[in-house]
C-alpha cells in the first residue's frame, strides 16, 4: 500500500504570515497558503479545503471509474467535482462544514438509473468520502449523459 506525504512551511503570525505547502512527489508544486487565500480571493493560493476537495474529487473518479469497468461497462468519461466549504463552528472557532459533491458520467451501455445505482455505490466506497463521512455533511447530486 502506499503512503504520501505533503508538507507546510509557515512563517509569520496567522493574520500576516504564510506559508508554502508541497507534495513529496513534487506533482503539486510549491503551493501559497495564508490565511486570505483561505478565506477570501485565492489570488493565486490554496487551501486546506481546496486541497480537500481535490483529493475528495480525485478518489472518487477513481472510485467509480473502478466501480463501472467491474460492471462491465467502463466509463467514456466522468466529472466529478467537491465543493468543500469553511465556516464558524457553534461554541467558537471554525470548521469544514460541508461536502458537495457533483457526479456526471458518459458511459455507453447504462441506463440513467444504472449510473445513479453504480455512481452511488462508488461514493459510498470512496476511502476519502469514508475518511470525512460522520464528520462533515457530503451532498451528492448524479447526473448522466448517456
Amino acid at each position: 500500500m502506499a503512503t504520501r506525504k505533503a508538507t507546510t512551511v509557515w512563517t509569520g503570525d496567522l493574520h500576516n504570515g504564510g506559508g508554502v505547502v508541497s507534495g513529496e512527489t513534487g506533482a503539486l508544486g510549491e503551493q501559497k497558503i495564508t490565511l486570505p487565500t483561505r478565506v477570501g480571493d485565492a489570488n493565486g493560493g490554496t487551501s486546506p479545503e481546496e486541497l480537500l476537495a481535490a483529493s475528495h474529487s480525485g478518489c472518487l473518479a477513481m472510485n467509480l471509474s473502478a466501480t463501472l469497468t467491474n460492471n462491465g461497462t467502463p466509463p467514456e468519461e466522468l466529472t466529478v467535482t467537491s465543493d468543500v466549504g469553511f465556516g464558524p463552528k457553534d461554541g467558537g472557532g471554525f470548521k469544514i462544514t460541508h461536502a458537495n459533491v457533483t457526479i456526471s458520467g458518459k458511459v455507453p451501455g447504462l441506463t440513467a438509473e444504472q449510473f445513479e445505482s453504480l455512481a452511488t455505490t462508488a461514493e459510498q466506497t470512496c476511502p476519502i468520502s469514508n475518511a470525512i463521512r460522520g464528520n462533515v455533511p457530503i451532498n451528492v447530486e448524479i447526473s448522466f449523459e448517456g
